[in-house]
């Protein structure tokens, strides 16, 4: 059976729809994660970590609905997620958000190396995951900072 391009429209569609769960799910937990903390950290919690992932996943959302558009596919609409049980902590939510966020940046980056967004897709498409994967980066790295300053 040979691969269609109705298929690999379909297949690119469906991973940038799973990254952007992915991104839901760590919004989700970065928020639980906010609700715990004191003031001046939940101030470092919203600017470094929970504003740039909140913009990544309008943008995801954004590349997602534009692409199944231009392409004629049906598309869905994306629900908040849940971020798990608060006896996790706050650690154990930025955690959490960290992982979500890996994982939804390794799918767009195999994504991305496939070549499946050019030969398939558009300039607005590539233009779109760059940029969510732009606004995750460094993520990880500000969390754990993040970390280290609590309870100080």
């Amino acid at each position: 059976m040979s691969y269609t391009t109705a298929e690999a429209r379909q297949q690119l569609l469906d991973t940038v729809a799973a990254a952007t769960e992915q991104i839901a799910f760590a919004l989700a937990a970065l928020g639980e994660a906010y609700e715990q903390l004191d003031e001046h950290n939940a101030e470092n919690l919203e600017r470094d970590l929970f504003r740039p992932v909140q913009l990544a996943y309008g943008r995801a959302q954004r590349t997602y609905l534009e692409f199944a558009e231009r392409q004629g596919l049906a598309s869905r609409t994306f629900q908040p997620a849940s971020p798990g049980a608060p006896s996790r902590g706050v650690k154990g939510f930025l955690d959490s958000a960290v992982e979500a966020v890996a994982s939804a940046d390794s799918a767009l980056a195999t994504l991305q190396d496939s070549m499946l967004p050019v030969e398939v897709g558009d300039a607005d498409l590539r233009a779109g995951l760059q940029q969510v994967r732009e606004l995750l980066a460094g993520v990880s790295g500000r969390a754990r900072d993040l970390v280290r300053t609590l309870g100080r």
